[in-house]
């Protein structure tokens, strides 16, 4: 699990609801995390699955990390994977340790 910006941002990516199984459905979740694009959002509670990007944390104002969709989609496109909704991709693209994977081949000479 990610390190995150302060002890309420972790509070609020955490909270698990007794009541509702989706996230989305639940007044009490606020923040959106994807692990995988490293990207945070505000939960649009509008009966879908939206969230507005936010990059700055709402509670104590430290810069958050650029978003990776892109990177992801255009590193996942390299490897030939044009459609990865549907096709099944390297494990290590669900999480965020494909990030971790890239820096280490980026250093490597």
């Amino acid at each position: 699990m990610p390190k995150h910006c302060c002890a309420e941002m972790t509070k609020r990516i955490l909270l698990d609801c007794q009541t509702h199984h989706d996230p989305f459905e639940c007044p009490d979740v606020l923040i959106n995390y994807i692990e995988r694009f490293e990207e945070y959002g505000i939960i649009i509670h509008d009966g879908g699955s939206s969230s507005i990007s936010i990059c700055y944390c709402p509670w104590c104002g430290t810069k958050l990390p650029s978003s990776k969709r892109d990177l992801w989609f255009d590193t996942l496109e390299n490897m030939g994977f044009d459609d990865p909704g549907e096709q099944d991709i390297p494990e290590q693209f669900n999480s965020n340790k494909w990030l971790a994977d890239l820096k280490v081949n980026v250093s490597s000479p």
